[in-house]
């Protein structure tokens, strides 16, 4: 009976003419018979097509048009794989440039370093005439249009050259257009030190069927599964174009059509849909699809954490966005200013790094199971302190309540230099200064800690929404949303050990259902062999990782 329900509720989501034989008999007498990859449609929107001689003729191209009332861009010709992975190579290339900088190694990414955010100001003086997380542009469509010179480039971490050439032509595999990207985890990043002995080509041709050289220097003789996010701007046509071209990486749940798809991805979880174990260009892979809007809200407002908390650690952009960028750096922000409420005065940026990374961990079911190494959180700052570094101290730097104090940082290329040492950070506990840190957390966190407090201070529901009137005012051109009021400053002068509680309790329950959901979904989308496969790998993961704390 489900199936029968989303069958009769996805029609978009059909197998073209054959569910709407009108249309297919209005047409069929004018125009060759095509086959259509999109979705089905009607004779109207068929009105771009012409016959060519039969000698050269190809499918059609279409227009930019209205289908079932969304506008999407232009389709290239499925078979013409070269001309769409050149576009992808266009757009990377352009993105490379903006960060061209950064990703240069040594002494340059001081440079980025410095100009990767704006330079700190006084609090004392008020904020700056010009704020980007108040005045900027977020539907910027240039990569020249951001605040700063070189803003954000912190976020793209270095690694090497070839492995990263190899993740890019995984993505130059897909002909559904996707406008961000980056893989993560320890597929890209080791959470382990590295094997003594090289994996035999069993061990690596049972993870990946062909992995480069890069891949396998990359992934320290321990081939694992690669993780991807993909953003897209329409879901459905996304995995409309995808199921046709990659059938094989979905459950029988793309048999109901790309509808069917979209909306489990759209509505149930934290709006991602999650194709894996599925072999691209030699390579076991995961990736998950997400619209881009969805991306966005939950890094400016850490609407579900599902996704901002994954970006919290370092992740390998192979293809950028400015507007995801820009919302990125807030949710970067946010971080930092979320592990200062729950840091004491003087902390390692060890600390700091473990306290940002254990974020998006506090609320996930898994972790209360056992599929996830207990060590997991340690394990990815352990072995990536220094990319860690590259994404955070720029912000640290640009920050007026918090600095670096120890010599070795008045060097202006100390990120890179000093590798092996675990610097010290100082923040300054005036209450105007965190009270204002408090103000600036992202606006859905934000809104659950101030009710957590309205409960504590036991502040009538009158007198908090008069309260929070007054200070709101974000769309004016106040400063009322940097500089933080008394009830926020109540806030971060309450005791520390409660206000560490109520800050964990407020990620627990915005992380908690969105995560646990998107799990569920797990057997839907990825299929019951495929989800006992990856329940199975974490299961291992955890073992392991519990002989590891034995030790």
């Amino acid at each position: 009976m489900a199936t029968a329900m989303l069958r009769s509720g996805f029609s978009a989501g059909g197998r073209g003419l054959a569910r709407y034989p009108i249309a297919a008999h209005a047409i069929r007498p004018n125009l060759p018979r095509v086959r259509v990859n999109v979705f089905p449609i009607t004779a109207t929107s068929l009105s771009t097509v012409t016959r060519r001689p039969a000698a050269t003729r190809e499918r059609p191209v279409f227009s930019t048009q209205s289908i079932l009332g969304r506008s999407y861009g232009t389709s290239t010709d499925n078979n013409n794989k070269s001309t769409g992975s050149e576009a992808a190579k266009k757009k990377e290339d352009a993105s490379e440039d903006a960060t061209k900088v950064h990703t240069e190694d040594a002494t340059p990414q001081a440079t980025a370093a410095k100009d990767a955010s704006p330079p700190p100001y006084n609090e004392a003086e008020g904020p700056p005439a010009y704020d980007w997380e108040k005045d900027g542009d977020f539907d910027i469509e240039k990569f020249a249009d951001l605040p700063y010179t070189n803003f954000g480039v912190n976020q793209h971490i270095v690694i090497d050259k070839e492995f990263k050439e190899c993740l890019r032509q995984v993505l130059w595999q897909f002909r559904a257009p996707v406008r961000y990207a980056f893989a993560y985890g320890s597929g890209v990043f080791p959470q382990s030190k590295k094997s003594k002995d090289a994996a035999t080509e069993g061990q690596i041709k049972s993870v990946h069927s062909k992995a480069p050289l890069p891949v396998q220097k990359a992934q320290n003789g321990e081939p694992k599964m690669i993780d991807f996010i993909f953003g897209v701007t329409h879901t459905q046509h996304f995995h409309s174009l995808n199921i046709n071209q990659h059938r094989d990486h979905y459950s029988s749940l793309a048999s109901l059509g790309s509808g069917a798809v979209s909306f489990v991805q759209d509505r149930m979880g934290a709006g991602v849909y999650f194709n894996t174990h599925v072999t691209v260009d030699g390579l076991l892979i995961k990736y998950g699809v997400v619209s881009l809007e969805t991306l966005k809200n939950d890094l400016r407002d850490w609407e579900t954490l599902y996704l901002a908390g994954r970006l919290h650690k370092p992740v390998k952009i192979l293809r950028d966005d400015p507007q995801v960028r820009m919302a990125n750096q807030i949710n970067l922000l946010g971080a930092v200013r979320v592990a200062l409420l729950m840091l004491p005065e003087k902390f390692t940026e060890h600390e700091l790094y473990a306290t940002i990374a254990g974020i998006s961990y506090l609320g996930d079911p898994r972790m209360a199971f056992p599929t996830e190494n207990p060590r997991k959180v340690a394990n990815i700052v352990d072995h990536n302190m220094q990319n860690f570094r590259r994404l955070y101290a720029p912000l640290i730097e640009s920050l007026p309540n918090t600095w670096f104090d120890d010599p070795a940082c008045k060097s202006l290329d100390w990120i890179s230099t000093e590798k092996d040492r675990v610097m010290s950070i100082r923040q300054n506990m005036d209450p105007i200064k965190r009270g204002n840190m408090v103000r600036r957390l992202p606006k859905k966190f934000r809104s659950k800690l101030y009710f957590k407090y309205q409960q504590k201070f036991q502040i009538p529901q009158l007198d908090f929404d008069k309260m929070m009137t007054e200070s709101k005012n974000e769309d004016t051109g106040s400063f009322k949303r940097q500089q933080g009021g008394s009830f926020e400053q109540r806030i971060a002068q309450d005791n520390p050990e409660d206000l560490r509680a109520a800050v964990r309790t407020v990620i627990r329950d915005t992380i908690k259902w969105p995560s646990t959901t998107q799990s569920l979904k797990g057997p839907l989308t990825a299929g019951f062999r495929k989800t006992f496969r990856y329940v199975g790998e974490k299961v291992g993961k955890y073992r392991q990782g519990s002989k590891e704390k034995e030790r």
